[in-house]
């Protein structure tokens, strides 16, 4: 039987210095903006590496960090980008599931009401070697007990974030559906091979389906990732395909809306959960209401400012990184007026000087030192 634990988020160090969905709260909604529910990993990554890992051969990378993983990741950058996110996890019975639990409850104010420590259960571990703007990963773990579901009725929410599974359906994607939420579906590797959209019986709940350029592709056997987009929109009212270095191409069959965005040149550190966070990105921005091109174009951004530090769920951006990113780009001499004007929408979100309520943790190298008061 899993336990949990007594919620102990309180006061304003939890709350973001920007609230996107402010002009559009009332008294009589859901309790939580995203709702979002899997496994949670201990991620180990190294950065620094001039090359891949050599078979018998000793590797010493010049960067580490040590953070919370999986979900996380998604859980994390919705956080930071003010949105009240619950999350419902199975965590490990150990010191990394503790460290995972206190990271995301007390640094983040992720409500982990419905999240379970799982007796017996060591917490699944990822490490991760990044080089060359790429990553190789090799990961541990074990399927929590089979009597550790997600909650087959998941609380009230604006939104739902699913990783969908080929072959797999998950109950609590049609509840939260049915109770309102705008369901957001991203998607892993197919490894059957079979890339077939049938088998992912839950993206006719989504609203929003958000793969690579490669999944897209094969899942609607096209030529490109453009024409995959809007092969997707017979099956979604919105698809969303990420281009790597061209950036991201978008569909919104309900207003004719397309949108394509390029990607921002930055020095990747570490690209471990960017995917994760342009979705967190694209979630907010459809919620606020923004244009597609606005929304799109915010993902990208926000998975841009996330690859210039370690780790994925604390290299995430939050609101003062974006509003410095805004002021530096507009103080650049001969930028392209098109270019900046794309971004304009943010004038109004980090207007003024945000001052962060506390400092954004970011991966350490160690999970074993105490903070500082």
């Amino acid at each position: 039987m899993a336990s949990t634990r007594k919620a102990r988020v309180e006061g304003p160090h939890c709350s973001s210095q920007v609230d996107p969905l402010a002009a559009l709260r009332a008294p009589d909604d859901p309790p939580w903006d995203v709702y979002l529910t899997g496994t949670v990993f201990l991620d180990i990554v190294f950065t620094g590496l001039d090359s891949a890992p050599v078979r018998g051969t000793e590797s010493w990378a010049r960067g580490m960090g040590s953070s919370p993983g999986g979900v996380a990741n998604m859980a994390t950058a919705l956080a930071r980008l003010g949105l009240r996110t619950s999350l419902a996890a199975a965590f490990g019975d150990d010191h990394y599931g503790e460290y995972c639990w206190d990271a995301l409850e007390q640094g983040e104010g992720i409500d982990l009401s419905l999240s379970r420590t799982v007796p017996g259960w060591h917490s699944p571990v990822t490490v991760s070697m990044a080089y060359d703007g790429e990553r190789t990963m090799v990961s541990h773990g074990h399927e929590p007990p089979p009597e550790e579901p997600a909650p087959d009725c998941p609380p009230r929410a604006r939104a739902a974030v699913a990783s969908l599974t080929p072959g797999r359906s998950a109950p609590w994607i049609a509840q939260a559906a049915r109770k309102g939420a705008r369901v957001f579906g991203d998607v892993g590797w197919d490894d059957t091979g079979a890339w077939d959209l049938a088998a992912l019986p839950d993206l006719r709940h989504c609203e929003a389906f958000l793969p690579n350029a490669e999944e897209a592709v094969r899942y609607t056997g096209t030529d490109c990732p453009r024409a995959a987009a809007h092969a997707l929109t017979e099956h979604v009212p919105v698809a969303v395909v990420t281009l790597g270095a061209e950036g991201a191409y978008a569909v919104d069959r309900r207003t004719g809306e397309t949108a394509s965005v390029p990607a921002i040149e930055v020095e990747a550190l570490d690209p471990t959960g960017a995917g994760d966070v342009f979705v967190a990105g694209f979630v907010t921005g459809s919620l606020a209401g923004w244009p597609l091109a606005d929304r799109l174009a915010f993902a990208g951004l926000t998975a841009a400012l996330s690859v210039q530090e370690f780790g994925g769920s604390l290299s995430a951006p939050g609101w003062t990184e974006i509003g410095a990113w805004w002021r530096r780009v507009r103080s650049v001499e001969g930028q392209d007026p098109s270019a900046l004007g794309r971004y304009e929408f943010l004038a109004g979100l980090v207007s003024g000087e945000l001052v962060r309520p506390w400092p954004l943790r970011r991966a350490v190298p160690t999970i074993g030192f105490r903070r500082s008061a």
